[in-house]
């Protein structure tokens, strides 16, 4: 194939010079051998909107969107909070001030935010980066990656359903995504539990002096 007179035009489906009735993918350099048919309802076996055949569906960027948001939840579990009480004098109207104070300016705690936004931020350039490269691939309209903004679980969703009715395939980023969410999930409520639990009892001790 010869690229056309405009090879500025960016990479997408448009009408095969040599077949006017057939589109042809133009991956923003030259014409490729991927060819679509166009919609026909006398055709039941067509369907609008198909990646073509042995479409590459998974990226680097999708699997580290799935497990990125975890990276900084064990540090969570550094920060004592149980140690509110410890530093609290009955004499010493400010030391609880100073004694919460002092947790959330533990470093556990500041990395544990600051890691958060870090990775959200990261996960949204992710999810761009996941969708330019489908694009690249042939796959038409993949889901949109500023729904990450809402929550990168959320993209990592839609993005395998549409890929699944546009290939036929990658649906595993969707169950790892959800089966981290709900071991995040499990961890973190026991976890607040164990720090309840002795919060309480630290609490029924102090509050006998």
């Amino acid at each position: 194939m010869t690229s056309p007179a405009y090879p500025a035009t960016p990479a997408g489906w448009y009408q095969d010079p040599a077949e006017p009735a057939t589109s042809r993918w133009w991956d923003g350099a030259q014409w490729t051998d991927r060819l679509q048919q166009p919609y026909d309802p006398a055709s039941p076996g067509i369907s609008v909107g198909r990646a073509p055949e042995n479409t590459r569906v998974y990226t680097p960027w999708i699997w580290l969107m799935v497990f990125l948001p975890y990276v900084t939840l064990p540090l969570l579990f550094t920060v004592d909070f149980s140690g509110i009480f410890d530093g609290i004098s009955a004499g010493d109207q400010g030391s609880s001030t100073r004694a919460q104070l002092q947790i959330f300016t533990s470093p556990g705690y500041i990395i544990t935010v600051v890691g958060g936004w870090l990775t959200y931020g990261l996960c949204v350039l992710f999810a761009f980066l996941d969708r330019k490269e489908l694009i690249a691939r042939g796959v038409p309209r993949p889901f949109h990656w500023a729904w990450t903004f809402l929550y990168s679980p959320v993209y990592v969703i839609g993005r395998s359903v549409i890929v699944r009715r546009r290939t036929g395939g990658g649906i595993a980023p969707m169950w790892a995504a959800i089966a981290a969410l709900v071991l995040a999930n499990i961890l973190v409520i026991a976890w607040m539990a164990v720090v309840f639990m002795q919060l309480f009892q630290q609490f029924s001790t102090y509050s006998t002096f």
